[in-house]
Formats: C-alpha cells, sequence, structure tokens
C-alpha cells in the first residue's frame, strides 16, 4: 500500500511541477516583454532582465495554488484515462486513501509557499523594486511614478529608493504641517542611513525650505539628524507592494498604519490572503479531486485542462472583486479571503460526497 501512495504522489507532484513550469515560463516571457518596453538610456534592458528575474519569486508563489489545482487535474486525470483508478478502487483502495495520497504533495507544496512568500520573495522583491527604483530616481527630488507617500505624525514623507534591509535610503523628501495644516518646511535629502546606536537617521546633503508668514528661508545642511519613529524594519517594506511582502512585515506594517490613524485595510487583507493561502492550496486540490472521481472521470485531457484554467479564474475573480467590495462597504478583510476558500472546499466536498 505504501508503495501505491508513494506512485500516486509521486504522479501528481510531477504533474504540478510541470504545469508551475509552464505557467512560471509564460509569465516570465510576459513580465520582460512588458519591462523591455519600459526601457530607456538611464534604465536599459541589463536592468530589466535583472528586474524580472528578481521577481521571478514572487511570480512562483502566487501561482503555486494554481499549479497545485492543475497538477490534481492532470495527475489524477492521467491515472482516470489509463482506467488505473479503476484498478485501485476495485482492489479495495478506498477514496479517501487516494486523497490523502494526492494531499501529501500539496502538504509539500504548501511547505514550500510559507518559505517563499516569507523570506525569499520578499527580500528579492526588495532587491528589485530598491534597485529599479536607484537607477530611475537619477538624485530626483520627487518622482510620481515611483518611491512611495507615508504620513507619519504632521509630516508627509517621499523616499524614492530603499537599500533592501531599511537601513540606508535615497531622495527623501519631506513636508512638514501643524495642527492647523499650514505648511511650516519642506526638504530633500539625497541620502540617509539609520544609526543603530542612536536610534535616529542621519540624513545627508540636506536643502531645507522654512515657510514664514512673509518670507520663506532656505537652508541647508550637511548632515541632520532626523528623529522619527520608523524603524528600518518597516522602511523596508515601503517599496513593496502589499501582497508582495512577508506575511510577518504585513502584520507589522498594518499594525504601525493603524497607531498612525491610516487606513490599513489593504495590509490587513493582504495579510489573511498569504496567511490562508495553504488552505486556499487545500480547497483547490480537492475541488479538483472531486471532479476527476465525478464530472470529469471520461474527459479528455484537453477538456480538464480547460477546467482547470476555469475554476482558477472563477477564484481569482471572486477574490479580487470580495477584496474591494468588503474594504468599501467596511467588512473585515478576513471575510473576503476566507469565503472562496470555503465555497471551493465545501464544493469538492460536496461532490466527493456524491462518488
Amino acid at each position: 500500500m505504501k508503495l501505491l501512495d508513494r506512485y500516486l504522489a509521486r504522479t501528481v507532484l510531477m504533474a504540478m511541477l510541470m504545469v508551475l513550469a509552464l505557467m512560471v515560463a509564460v509569465e516570465l516571457i510576459f513580465s520582460l516583454a512588458d519591462e523591455l518596453g519600459d526601457t530607456t538610456a538611464v534604465y536599459h534592458s541589463g536592468h530589466a532582465i535583472a528586474f524580472v528575474l528578481l521577481t521571478t519569486p514572487t511570480s512562483i508563489y502566487e501561482l503555486l495554488p494554481y499549479a497545485a489545482l492543475g497538477g490534481a487535474l492532470i495527475g489524477l486525470g492521467l491515472l482516470a484515462s489509463s482506467n488505473e483508478l479503476v484498478v485501485m478502487r476495485s482492489a479495495g483502495v478506498t477514496t479517501r486513501r487516494i486523497i490523502w495520497s494526492v494531499m501529501k504533495p500539496t502538504l509539500l507544496v504548501m511547505a514550500f509557499s510559507l518559505v517563499l512568500g516569507e523570506w525569499l520573495a520578499p527580500m528579492a522583491e526588495q532587491k528589485a523594486r530598491s534597485d529599479q527604483a536607484m537607477v530611475l530616481s537619477g538624485g530626483e527630488a520627487i518622482g510620481s511614478g515611483r518611491g512611495n507617500w507615508h504620513k507619519i505624525g504632521d509630516t508627509y514623507v517621499h523616499i524614492n529608493a530603499v537599500v533592501p534591509g531599511g537601513r540606508e535610503v535615497y531622495g527623501v523628501t519631506r513636508y512638514e504641517f501643524d495642527g492647523d495644516r499650514q505648511l511650516l518646511r519642506s526638504s530633500f535629502a539625497s541620502h540617509g542611513r539609520y544609526l543603530d546606536a542612536e536610534g535616529h537617521w542621519l540624513l545627508t546633503e540636506v536643502q531645507e525650505t522654512r515657510f514664514h508668514d512673509q518670507r520663506t528661508e532656505v537652508v541647508g545642511h550637511e548632515q541632520y539628524e532626523w528623529h522619527v519613529d520608523l524603524p528600518p524594519e518597516l522602511l523596508s517594506v515601503l517599496l513593496v507592494r502589499p501582497d508582495r511582502q512577508s506575511i510577518s512585515g504585513l502584520y507589522q506594517f498594518a499594525r504601525y498604519f493603524e497607531s498612525e490613524g491610516l487606513e490599513s485595510s489593504n495590509y490587513f487583507l493582504a495579510f489573511w490572503k498569504k496567511l490562508l493561502q495553504p488552505l486556499a492550496t487545500i480547497s483547490l486540490v480537492l475541488l479538483a479531486i472531486s471532479f476527476v472521481f465525478g464530472p470529469l472521470r471520461e474527459a479528455t485531457m484537453g477538456y480538464r485542462v480547460f477546467v482547470g484554467i476555469m475554476i482558477a479564474l472563477s477564484f481569482t475573480i471572486a477574490e479580487r472583486m470580495l477584496g474591494p467590495t468588503t474594504l468599501l462597504y467596511g467588512f473585515s478583510p478576513l471575510f473576503a479571503v476566507l469565503l472562496p476558500i470555503l465555497v471551493a472546499a465545501s464544493l469538492g466536498l460536496f461532490m466527493l460526497r456524491r462518488v
């Protein structure tokens, strides 16, 4: 029986890897074509290729649930087409035993997904965004298409580029207001680094403009101590989209936004989505198994691939529609993430009970 378990697990795992490789190859081609279209004299093709390669771990992480879905459909479909599943069940192998054999490679995919999403992918994404921002910034004060704006107390801060780890920044623009929303001063620093011993930022080459009632005053600082509650751990994720950050970074950043009185729902939505991705993977694989044992038992391979694509599209559309909807109407972000998972798992279990 253990030999049969290994055979089932190996067949499904190889199918999952095949589907993943195909999906990643297609994603790479389109990403590279898109990035090469934005090249300039400063940001050339070498930078574009490096950017695409560094963001590939993120693409793999996002595609893993759908690769597991497609692998389960194709792997079990091959066994069903050759009547091996019929022979197994005739020999006394229960449906539950087959499901558990399929879930074993799924658990490996889930473990790999957690490692990739928590450590490797966010680090590579930070480096890719940081390198791209530093190439494009060119020492400018503000670039509308790059960097991020953030509110810290009564100060609005824009940072062009953040070095991975968050201890160095480039192109720091600050606008400080008083309690009546009157602009007090603005400044631009070309570079800044965090001093661990002192616990503050040291900005260099600072040009500051102070606004008085009837005049303005321009002051230059070779070095300027910036005392602000913005540790490197938070700053390291500024240039990365919420859905491409680590689980721990998302939670920390969402709590930070809450403490500053800013909207944090987007970060909590991304946090729950990444935290519950293993459950999403299980629900999709369970749905795939139910289809192979049910309506797709005698289907062709092309039709199974088509069904897998439709399931993946339906799941993705549901996630992307529910997310903004729950944020708009004030529902919990957890509801937006959990509902498609519960629907997929319930449908899979219902169809399996009918087998």
